[in-house]
């Protein structure tokens, strides 16, 4: 039978109606082809998920530019063929059932690295002259083993944010229905946010209102290709998990002028600005936060240590309006439609019906 959970009830996002709570996550896959668009392997993994019964399915970490990729494997949309690959890709996902999402990214100081199965994978550098680019980032201070990046400039930062425009109208013309910012896991919006990884003097550095100047500008830029109709996210960090990182209540501050800049969701994360952050290893973990992000006047969602059904009925909606699951349904495609019904129902694709 169907379980009765509020994770299957619709949510609205503006003038979208999402059909259920539970989404995939942005996973990476680092198999963009050699000019950055969707693959075969794209439209497979996320058809899957889509077929799947996840309400929305969010697009991996796309980057922006080419020097805001983490890898040469990275999807990218600025460019006419990516956009041509990602219509493709979101129109799939839709005819399948599901929201077709995206995550834009750049990665700041996180650039310019391996992929996870290769050597020392994100910790190994990949130099210019082997087909990497030179970093940039708020300060120059290098991630573990990655290349010290080029303290960005004034007229670095125009660019960024002339890229983001150009990304958010690329993802309305491929097709996204949603699109998030990924603003956690040390990227570079984290990088501008924490105290650690922000040493500058200028107006973009100093105390929390100067270094949320830029990250709030890079929200604008977002807003202002992306149509208004659309729902906006912002994967933020709630805590950097390292003394004299960003705290709950900076993150909070922070994301209550997100709300004000149009931005009408948090997905919470935490940690990841270093290698010497915390871990928390427990279910829920981040949904814990969703809480301190609607008390800031958005909607609250949350990936990690989601990896059971009856986790949903806790995170939703006491601690969240929304749950985005990655390892789980990385393992298993049909994840969502299990934790939504005990034995198979008509909800299951009609094609696979007869194996029950």
């Amino acid at each position: 039978m169907t379980r009765q959970s509020r994770a299957f009830s619709e949510i609205r996002l503006r003038e979208l109606t999402v059909p259920n709570r539970v989404w995939l996550s942005p996973m990476c896959q680092y198999s963009a082809d050699a000019h950055g668009a969707p693959t075969d392997w794209h439209l497979v993994h996320y058809g899957a998920r889509a077929a799947g019964g996840a309400g929305l399915v969010m697009v991996e970490c796309t980057a922006v530019a080419p020097d805001m990729r983490t890898t040469a494997g990275d999807l990218g949309l600025w460019s006419e063929r990516q956009v041509d690959g990602h219509r493709r890709l979101a129109a799939a996902i839709a005819r399948l059932g599901s929201v077709p999402a995206i995550q834009l990214g750049a990665a700041g100081r996180k650039s310019s690295h391996g992929v996870p199965w290769d050597n020392a994978g994100t910790r190994q550098a990949i130099g210019p002259d082997q087909g990497g680019w030179q970093p940039l980032a708020p300060s120059p201070l290098p991630f573990a083993g990655l290349a010290v990046p080029s303290a960005m400039s004034i007229a670095d930062g125009d660019r960024v944010l002339g890229d983001l425009e150009h990304a958010a109208r690329n993802a309305d013309r491929a097709g996204y229905a949603v699109l998030e910012l990924h603003g956690a896991n040390g990227y570079l919006l984290h990088q501008f946010l924490s105290p650690l990884t922000n040493h500058r003097t200028d107006a973009w550095g100093g105390d929390l209102e100067g270094r949320m100047r830029f990250p709030l500008a890079m929200v604008a830029a977002l807003r202002a290709g992306w149509p208004q109709h659309k729902p906006l996210l912002v994967r933020l960090p709630a805590e950097d998990l390292i003394e004299g990182g960003l705290t709950t209540h900076e993150a909070a501050r922070f994301a209550a002028r997100l709300g004000r800049a149009g931005v009408d969701m948090i997905d919470a994360g935490s940690g990841a600005l270093r290698p010497d952050a915390r871990r928390i290893d427990q279910p829920l973990h981040n949904a814990r936060y969703g809480p301190l992000f609607r008390d800031a006047g958005t909607l609250a969602a949350a990936s990690g240590g989601i990896h059971a059904a009856e986790q949903l009925d806790e995170a939703v909606p006491e601690l969240v309006d929304a749950a985005f699951v990655g390892r789980a349904m990385l393992r298993d495609p049909y994840w969502a439609l299990r934790a939504r019904d005990a034995e198979p129902r008509v909800s299951w694709p009609r094609q696979y019906q007869r194996a029950f």
